[in-house]
């Protein structure tokens, strides 16, 4: 597999994990008491968009390796798939 192929799996598989992380760990406005008004109730209190960022990239980095490893180690032939 070359670079950009590389590179467009991983952002790829960055973006599809994020939105498995971005809920970890975010707590409502209404759960923590102090609703800002003129927004609703469910948003964020405290967003830490950093924080999820960085989990995302490791989760991401995990996921990458073993499609990587799958890919150039030839665990599944593509010829032996049903269709």
């Amino acid at each position: 597999m070359d670079w950009v192929m590389a590179t467009a799996i991983y952002i790829f598989i960055w973006w599809i994990v994020l939105f498995a992380v971005l809920p970890f760990g975010v707590h409502t406005q209404d759960e923590a008491g102090s609703v800002v008004p003129g927004t609703p109730g469910s948003a964020p209190a405290k967003p830490r968009i950093l924080r999820i960022f960085v989990i995302n990239t490791l989760v991401a980095s995990v996921v990458f390796g073993i499609v990587y490893a799958i890919i150039a180690f030839k665990l599944i032939d593509p010829q032996k798939l049903p269709w």
